[in-house]
């Protein structure tokens, strides 16, 4: 272990920190781009087999970056698709990066550090940062932004140059030290330990943004929302901030496990998807859809009193079309990612003659993730943590999202040594209530 990592377990100073030289190398799961082609003509293109865990070089700090020690980080589903190497190899995202010229020419290298997530102590800042500083506690925010691009001053995530941090750029999370900018960070929740604070960031901001927030669908009270695989990350957090709104959720899943699960988060509607007979080639047959969205329409309205003001969508091909149609007239789909496939086939009538609304959604920016954080802060959020891997089993753990046998986030240990460690606030810890604080911890079944 490094002077530096020593001295960030031992709870350093801010002096001692900057004392300790920065190590030449780091451990972290990456990517290589000798394997690009290893998946083809491959069916079960399984992540263990692409996920390597090493020593990578430790990059130079840009001015306005901060090198945080990584205590822990957590699986998402974009790394699935990095690993996979789809829909293209993340490596043509480091090369268009590096087209920018200058600090950004590092990312184009022949491996990819993986991770969007994390939680971590700032141990060394660029001559431009001025907020942040050895030592402090954070959690770091998803969406790389350019402050230069005029479309960035309207909204973080439009510029041309936005970019996700551990997708889309080098030197992500799933590693002993993460490379960020200094517009990535917020201070750390305190009555959170390092790995209940790392799942949080990408899934809850993405969801505060698709719901909330008036770039999403600014979902109101008494609003019901359909939320398609409610048990995953992006659905747990959905759930929390419909009911913490005033709103109902309607929960899809896929297992008794997972209805178990969105019950445990206030989740009191729920429809299994085995009961609609949802396959993945039903998006080939626009009767099937049609047949599936009325059946489920009818289903929320025998729940919940009416069709969904708002649907939830984050799984692409296979539900999108019936998201369509199930909204009620006027009714919004807000969609993020595809995790079934990208493109979508829906039946247009349904959208423009009973004037319903599509907003895509990508991510958050930086004032919707810091309103993002102050409920977890709070805890009127709290975490969807499940289970906890360490970082030395990270690629069993991607294959647990790869294969959809997770219930919320998988969070994975990166430099704490073990689980629990990182609360700087036990009164306010002790007041919400551990049994509040994880309600899904210990349901993720063990990778396959």
């Amino acid at each position: 272990m490094s002077s530096l990592s020593q001295a960030v377990l031992d709870g350093a100073s801010a002096a001692e920190i900057e004392a300790a030289p920065v190590p030449t190398t780091y451990l972290a799961l990456h990517l290589r781009a000798e394997d690009v082609e290893m998946f083809k003509g491959v069916t079960d293109k399984d992540v263990r087999k692409s996920l390597r865990l090493g020593e990578v070089p430790m990059p130079e700090l840009a001015p306005d970056e901060v090198l945080v020690a990584v205590m822990a980080s957590s699986i998402n589903y974009n790394t699935v698709w990095s690993a996979m190497f789809e829909p293209i190899p993340t490596f043509q995202f480091l090369k268009q990066n590096a087209r920018q010229g200058g600090w950004a020419t590092r990312h184009d290298q022949p491996y990819h550090v993986l991770g969007s997530d994390c939680s971590g102590v700032v141990v060394r800042t660029g001559i431009g940062v001025r907020r942040w500083k050895p030592g402090d506690h954070v959690i770091v925010h998803v969406a790389q932004i350019d402050d230069q691009e005029p479309a960035t001053q309207g909204d973080g995530v439009l510029g041309a140059e936005a970019r996700g941090w551990g997708f889309e750029t080098n030197f992500g999370g799933l590693a002993e030290y993460g490379v960020v900018r200094a517009s990535q960070i917020l201070p750390k929740p305190a009555h959170l330990t390092w790995e209940e604070a790392a799942v949080s960031p990408l899934c809850a901001g993405t969801a505060y943004r698709m719901l909330v927030s008036d770039r999403g669908a600014q979902m109101k009270q008494g609003d019901i929302v359909l939320i398609w695989g409610a048990s995953g990350g992006l659905g747990s957090y959905a759930i929390q901030f419909v009911k913490n709104g005033g709103g109902i959720p309607v929960g899809v899943v896929s297992s008794a496990q997972k209805e178990a699960a969105v019950r445990a988060l206030g989740c009191d509607v729920v429809i299994n998807r085995t009961e609609l007979g949802i396959t993945d080639d039903i998006a080939d047959d626009p009767r099937h859809v049609l047949e599936t969205g009325r059946k489920l329409a009818k289903l929320v309205v025998e729940k919940a009193g009416r069709e969904p003001d708002i649907v939830f969508e984050h799984t692409g091909r296979v539900t999108f079309g019936i998201s369509v149609i199930v909204a009620r007239r006027g009714g919004t789909v807000v969609t993020c990612g595809s995790s079934s496939g990208y493109l979508h086939t829906f039946d247009n009538r349904h959208l423009w003659m009973k004037l319903k609304k599509i907003i895509g959604s990508h991510g958050a920016n930086y004032e919707e993730q810091q309103a993002t954080n102050r409920l977890l802060e709070s805890g009127a959020i709290v975490p969807a943590m499940s289970a906890v891997y360490p970082l030395a089993e990270a690629a069993e753990a991607c294959r647990i999202v790869q294969t959809s046998r997770q219930v919320g986030k998988v969070a994975v240990l990166c430099m704490a040594p073990e689980p629990g460690l990182g609360v700087t606030d036990p009164d306010l810890r002790g007041r919400i209530g551990e049994d509040r604080l994880n309600p899904l911890l210990g349901l993720t079944a063990a990778p396959r």
